[in-house]
């Protein structure tokens, strides 16, 4: 299927120029580029087409609040970028770190190493990640990366669907505590759904604001 090109510009530009803002996005995704260049090399490049995407993660990591009310994204709960795989999403919350204020801080933990922490260490991982190790006060921000990449496993024989006990428990801390957490995954809805069960999928809804990529966006590896 053709897109026209112009046409897709057009949309675009009317997606990114209704925003009235205080900070100046277009000079925000130069600085992006540049960190993005030092962080993955010379051919990172922040592509227009992602524009609306990426002005939604800015006024949410920078907490700007009259931009966030336009685009309805609710500044208490955390982010769930959805996307095709290659289209930019892990690379994007890495970035997001370097404009998040200090108390916003979070880190980013693919799936696949909490899965292969669980079969070394057992249940004691989903506390880890949830409601923080046994020796710190509080638990942390986390960006869960690559959600649906990790197996069902065994630990003992006994199969455990590590993902989603652990935001199972981080729904609890975020009701009791505020706690954010951030995903990023290439499942639908439907998907997370199959995989975790519908009491996740329910939660995640209180959770989490849903920012995805278009689903025929090309792979940019």
């Amino acid at each position: 299927m053709n897109h026209n090109p112009t046409e897709q510009n057009t949309s675009t530009q009317e997606q990114t120029k209704t925003i009235q803002s205080h900070y100046s996005y277009t000079e925000i995704i130069v600085w992006l580029e540049k960190k993005g260049v030092e962080l993955y090399g010379n051919h990172f490049k922040i592509l227009e087409s992602d524009y609306p995407i990426i002005y939604k993660l800015i006024a949410y990591f920078l907490k700007d609040e009259a931009t966030c009310f336009q685009y309805n994204i609710n500044l208490n709960k955390g982010i769930l970028l959805s996307g095709p795989v290659g289209c930019g999403k892990t690379s994007l919350m890495n970035l997001m770190k370097h404009l998040t204020a200090t108390e916003h801080k979070f880190f980013v933990k693919p799936c696949r190493d909490i899965s292969f922490e669980f079969i070394q260490d057992g249940y004691q991982i989903i506390h880890k990640y949830s409601k923080g190790k046994l020796y710190e006060s509080e638990p942390k921000t986390i960006c869960f990366d690559d959600l649906g990449t990790e197996n069902n496993l065994k630990y003992y024989g006994n199969e455990c669907n590590v993902m989603a006990e652990i935001l199972l428990s981080r729904y609890d801390i975020f009701t009791a505590k505020k706690i954010q957490t951030h995903i990023t995954t290439n499942l639908s809805a439907s998907e997370i759904e199959n995989v975790y069960g519908n009491r996740v999928r329910s939660r995640l809804r209180e959770m989490i604001n849903l920012i995805a990529f278009d689903k025929t966006i090309l792979d940019k590896r």
